[in-house]
């Protein structure tokens, strides 16, 4: 099998989506086992997703110590080292741009919007009320310390964040078993698991391995992308509401199909008002508003939507140089005091200065 070939197949097996073929998994848990040197494990459990299968581990009790190091990390480590003394360091490098390195960030970026789904799930069941947003938490809930970590939530978030770090990631660690495919059989059971099932957890004498999601939606960028549902939804209801790599909560989504413009005026949120306005279109918008332009420089263009019996609404039009990885700019829309008369003065206020005061090096 030829390096394209293998990617491919793993760029096939991290999208993967619908039930696990419980019985292969199993066997690649038991061969993974074996493999370390290490006893089967006792009992294997099955989840419906990464948030249950922390759920289930919280209240576990007899599995014993983790085995991660000695299922994973260490077989990971000996066969990478084994790869690239055999094919040097130049000969490495080629084979992991063909194999493993168009695979990684999308499957890490995958991973980490699950553990902090995960993370957020069992912050808020056990009272903590996080709500996930762009910055982690959404707007209004205790969190006396700045950290996005509601107050009296930290000891749970913590040993969450634990939990998830005794993961294996199975199908979405492809990146690295793209790179290996075909380069021995010490990691046979990992591979074998990650075909088969999701996420997975060894430990002594229990292993508990995840049913794998039943959806996934992502855009051209490879995030996750949905504006009519969730991103990502797993068969026992765990999901991930995400608009262009953005987590937004369900209810918002819902309600995008009714969006008008006073109700994407009224919304606080900037990230949340910048979706709005994307699913609205931002032509319809200024439309729909009566809005016109007022002044236009470098910085941006001025908009001004009048009112009879309120204050003007009056935002700024950015656009942000650092390109998205599809890229493309985003569009940003900056509320303003309804006094601003210049697009700088606007931009300047935005960042607590005077209009003559703003003058930065790179527009960001």
């Amino acid at each position: 099998m030829n390096d394209t070939t293998a990617r491919d197949r793993w760029r096939a097996v991290a999208a993967a989506t619908g039930p696990a073929d419980r019985t292969a998994a199993e066997a690649g848990v038991r061969l993974a086992y074996r493999t370390a040197g290490l006893a089967e494990p006792r009992r294997v459990l099955w989840a419906g997703s990464p948030l249950a299968a922390v759920v289930l581990l919280r209240g576990l009790t007899g599995q014993g110590r983790s085995v991660r190091d000695e299922v994973r990390t260490r077989p990971w480590a000996e066969e990478r080292r084994r790869v690239h003394d055999a094919l040097g360091p130049a000969g490495w490098a080629d084979h992991w741009q063909t194999t493993g390195a168009a695979l990684w960030d999308p499957t890490r970026a995958l991973a980490d919007r699950i553990r902090a789904g995960v993370t957020d799930a069992v912050v808020r069941a056990a009272g903590g009320s996080a709500e996930p947003t762009a910055s982690g938490v959404r707007a209004g809930t205790a969190d006396p310390d700045g950290t996005g970590v509601p107050a009296g939530s930290a000891g749970v978030e913590t040993a969450v964040r634990l939990l998830l770090l005794d993961a294996v990631l199975g199908q979405h660690d492809a990146a690295w078993l793209a790179a290996f495919d075909g380069h021995g059989e010490r990691l046979a059971g990992l591979a074998a698991v990650a075909r088969h099932a999701g996420w997975w957890w060894p430990y002594e004498n229990v292993a508990v391995v995840c049913e794998r999601p039943v959806e996934l939606h992502r855009d051209e960028a490879g995030r996750l992308d949905r504006g009519d549902g969730p991103a990502l939804a797993f068969p026992d209801g765990f999901a991930l509401h995400v608009w262009r790599g953005m987590p937004v909560p369900a209810a918002f989504l819902a309600g995008l199909p009714d969006l008008t413009p006073e109700r994407i005026r009224g919304e606080d949120n900037a990230e949340l008002r910048r979706v709005m306005l994307e699913h609205y279109g931002y032509d319809c918008y200024l439309a729909d508003s009566g809005a016109r332009p007022g002044h236009r420089d470098e910085t941006g263009v001025l908009w001004r939507i009048e009112s009879d019996d309120d204050e003007d609404v009056v935002m700024v039009e950015v656009v942000n140089s650092t390109p998205e990885p599809d890229g493309t700019h985003r569009t940003y829309w900056l509320r303003v005091p309804p006094g601003t008369r210049t697009a700088r003065e606007g931009v300047a206020w935005t960042f607590g200065l005077r209009p003559e005061a703003y003058a930065p090096l790179v527009q960001t």
